[in-house]
């Protein structure tokens, strides 16, 4: 009799798993919250308060609470989803990539370190990290037209902008928000965070096109199968490259471009360009109005276009609820009023420690905290400014506890299944999260050896 072999549950189960386990731990970890002043948090001033145990109905309450708290990255993924829809619809996506293809005459390969890079300059100064979600569904055709997988097409985005986000030298929702609260300036620890950018990049480049090799050559080495992924593009037969589909590819492109655009914040990184300032309902705005305007061009009727926007926006529901149900992790805990608390054990830990061994356990400290709070700008709000000042009387300055703080957060979210981003784009690549984890674990291991290698050094150079 043969053993039923065991399938990963889908990533709703295993966000509802940790939903689950969050709220039995609402009933065991004590409640208790800081002081807080203008919305921060006061180092010392951690006190017991009335516990608030998340029952049955909170545990139900909480994808559609997670959901309301990230509907405006939700109305984004569905507009995109929208979109793509009718892009799609036009054939120019199929003919463009059959026209790179037969352009690159297989020197696909060098497309990885070239967008790679190009990711990690976002993530590296901007945090380009949620914003990148509009990119796979363009992406992945092109690495399985290419002979590739479905995870070179995730890895290339993830890893790149992950590999920047891990060393954000000039972040301002990370590092500037961490260095607003530990006293520093933006440009304190700079220099350590460049050298750390350039060989974390180097280091995803060089991993990713060794698995991309790999898997070229022998199909059976890919994690998840050939072809594995939500959009299919056929090399048989090659859809014309028109010239109004070249027109509709131009727009397309220039969607992505203005959407990048509009979220860099130049004035904070001192750079002389006027700012946008968008966010997710002016992006979102964007990609409806590019979608009618691409439609109309496509020659679509009216009907026609709203039919199929509305076609695209279904295909990435399922994209949408996974992030908003992930959202419900953190909603949950601030209910059970248990967030401060783990905050608080944090601090207790790090107490009489010296400067190397402080900002060693101040990175590891933060691993487990940037699973229960995904958002770096969320987490540097809270604990910041309870960390950097006993940094100070470790003998750390500020500026390592922000880069403990920041690398800790990039690196735990390009794994974990409480990232909205992660468990997004494996929906959309149509990969189990086992098999991201199968490929990914050793980069992370590597990371996190040479974060501590960084750390230990900036210490020693301090």
């Amino acid at each position: 009799m043969n053993k039923a072999k065991f399938h990963m549950p889908t990533a709703y189960t295993i966000l509802f798993l940790l939903i689950v386990l969050v709220a039995i731990a609402t009933w065991l970890i004590p409640a208790g919250a800081y002081d807080y002043v203008e919305g921060v948090p006061q180092a010392g001033t951690y006190h017991a308060v009335e516990p608030s145990p998340q029952g049955v109905g909170a545990v139900l309450k909480a994808a559609f609470s997670g959901f309301y708290d990230a509907v405006d990255v939700c109305v984004f993924i569905l507009m995109v989803g929208g979109f793509l829809g009718v892009v799609m619809k036009t054939g120019a996506v199929d003919a463009g990539v059959a026209a790179i293809i037969q352009r690159l005459g297989g020197r696909e390969k060098w497309l990885i370190p070239i967008l790679m890079l190009l990711f990690g300059l976002g993530g590296t100064t901007y945090g380009m990290w949620e914003e990148t979600m509009a990119f796979y569904p363009l992406l992945i055709p092109v690495f399985l037209a290419a002979g590739y997988d479905a995870v070179v097409g995730i890895a290339v985005i993830l890893l790149g902008a992950g590999a920047g986000v891990i060393s954000s030298t000039v972040n301002p929702f990370a590092t500037g928000i961490a260095a607003g609260f530990a006293g520093v300036s933006l440009g304190e620890g700079i220099l350590l965070r460049v050298v750390q950018w350039v060989v974390f990049e180097a280091a995803a480049i060089w991993f990713v096109m060794a698995y991309a090799a790999k898997v070229k050559k022998n199909p059976s080495k890919s994690v998840v199968g050939v072809g594995g992924g939500n959009i299919k593009v056929s090399m048989d037969e090659a859809v014309p490259f028109t010239p109004k589909r070249k027109v509709i590819m131009a727009l397309f492109t220039l969607a992505f471009l203005i959407m990048v655009y509009g979220v860099i914040p130049f004035d904070e990184m001192g750079l002389p360009l006027p700012v946008l300032g968008w966010w997710f309902p002016e992006l979102s705005a964007l990609f409806l109005v590019f979608g009618v305007v691409i439609g109309l061009i496509d020659g679509q009727r009216e009907s026609e276009i709203a039919e199929t926007f509305v076609a695209g926006c279904a295909d990435l529901l399922g994209v949408a609820l996974i992030i908003g149900i992930s959202r419900g992790i953190t909603v949950l805990m601030n209910d059970g009023r248990i967030t401060d608390t783990v905050l608080h054990w944090g601090e207790d830990a790090l107490a009489g420690a010296g400067p190397v061994s402080f900002v060693l356990l101040v990175y590891l400290i933060y691993l487990p905290l940037t699973i229960l709070i995904p958002s770096s700008s969320g987490l540097a709000t809270l604990s910041v400014p309870i960390m950097a000042p006993l940094g100070r009387f470790a003998g750390v300055g500020g500026d390592l506890v922000v880069t403990a703080f920041q690398s800790a957060s990039g690196l735990v979210n390009i794994i974990t299944p409480t990232a909205a981003v992660v468990m997004g784009a494996l929906a959309l690549g149509h990969v189990p999260y086992d098999k991201w984890v199968k490929f990914v674990w050793k980069l992370i291991l590597y990371f996190l050896l040479l974060t501590l290698a960084f750390l230990a050094a900036g210490v020693a150079l301090g």
